[in-house]
């Protein structure tokens, strides 16, 4: 996609304004890091005090009319049965040979309707499946640009919403709409970076003065605005896939340890049968957790060798991790070289082997309850 053709978040001009660099992510031009500190400095404040995202770039549809729910239910991978209304679950959307379109946030409205978050990149193909699929009497509604999303994390994330009056003392995956200012807000206990931490979906226009207001509060208690640099950082410290490198069409839940967001018992939903014949005879591979052991910093596509060199997989995400001073990667690896965790690996990081110990993610203690 060209330059010219990006799109914006309503918070563009904030961003420039806080001297932001720029760059294309899912077809849009967001910040990865601000000129006042950088990705480390970003991470840290998530990590010690709290951070404010825009993360507009998130896909928003409404799903809605009689049997909505359950009609999400038969298609998306994960039982919407298991949570009541007013809460979310991260599901994934799969193809009929049990890839991954998308992974994606169910908030469940009620019976009769549920607001979907997927990926920006996706959100169109999603609709698309669903639109396709729906019975008479459901809609499916393309919202992207009708609401922004602002991420406020980090463990005193909910001073913030509390000095800005809007609702904090919410169990971990529980939403409920507010106001603020006089507008509405869905304010969601719901993250991407394994701290304590809310999303805020306001009106798009209504999206700038929220951002205003939140990042105010936030550097009376030590935080900043954070890019998606170290939303990066963040979520591969937690473990968290990236659609697009840890989950994809190629890489099935299976394959990617996100078994645990597929209702098993369910009599259907889309790629069912591939899934369960996939879980039933083992992956050909599967996400591990790497640990640099030496200096060096892991990357997406670096070869993973065992101790003779023999290659037994590829890395999906790789990244320094601010919080142990160290690389840190997820990728994929053969289930045939019998590599577990407390093992050793070796990355091919540019014709130098980086030893590493194969762990199970999270690499850092989450606190997002």
């Amino acid at each position: 996609m060209s330059e010219t053709a990006l799109r914006h978040s309503p918070l563009h001009a904030a961003h420039a304004a806080l001297g932001a660099t720029f760059a294309p992510f899912g077809g849009w031009e967001m910040p990865i890091q601000y000129a006042d500190g950088g990705v480390v400095a970003e991470h840290t404040a998530v990590r010690e005090a709290v951070g404010v995202f825009d993360v507009s770039h998130l896909g928003k549809a409404l799903v809605s009319g009689r049997g909505a729910a359950e009609f999400v239910n038969a298609c998306l991978t994960n039982d919407l049965r298991r949570i009541t209304p007013g809460q979310a679950q991260y599901t994934l959307c799969c193809t009929e040979s049990g890839g991954v379109v998308d992974d994606l946030i169910a908030y469940l409205v009620g019976e009769d309707e549920v607001f979907l978050v997927p990926n920006a990149a996706n959100t169109a193909e999603v609709c698309r499946r669903l639109a396709a699929a729906a019975p008479p009497g459901v809609a499916v509604t393309d919202l992207h640009t009708d609401h922004g999303v602002l991420a406020v994390q980090g463990p005193r994330s909910a001073e913030v919403l509390t000095a800005l009056g809007l609702p904090a003392d919410l169990d971990y995956m529980a939403f409920t709409d507010a106001e603020w200012s006089g507008r509405p807000v869905r304010v969601c206990r719901t993250g991407y970076t394994g701290e304590h931490g809310y999303e805020l979906l306001p009106r798009w226009d209504d999206t700038p003065a929220l951002w205003t207001a939140l990042l105010a509060a936030a550097e009376d208690r030590g935080g900043r605005a954070c890019g998606l640099g170290a939303r990066d950082t963040l979520r591969t410290e937690m473990g968290y896939p990236l659609h697009g490198q840890d989950l994809s069409p190629e890489i099935s839940p299976v394959q990617a340890g996100a078994g645990w967001a597929v209702g098993w018992k369910k009599p259907a939903f889309w790629g069912r049968d591939a899934l369960v014949a996939e879980r039933a005879e083992g992956p050909a591979r599967r996400l591990r957790g790497l640990r640099a052991l030496e200096r060096g910093v892991p990357r997406p596509g670096m070869p993973v060798l065992d101790a003779g060199g023999r290659r037994i997989g590829v890395t999906t995400s790789g990244t320094f991790s601010p919080t142990l001073r160290t690389g840190v990667a997820l990728a994929l690896v053969d289930t045939s070289a019998g590599v577990e965790p407390g093992a050793e690996a070796l990355l091919d990081v540019r014709g130098r082997r980086l030893r590493c110990e194969v762990v199970k993610p999270p690499f850092v203690q989450a606190h997002v309850r």
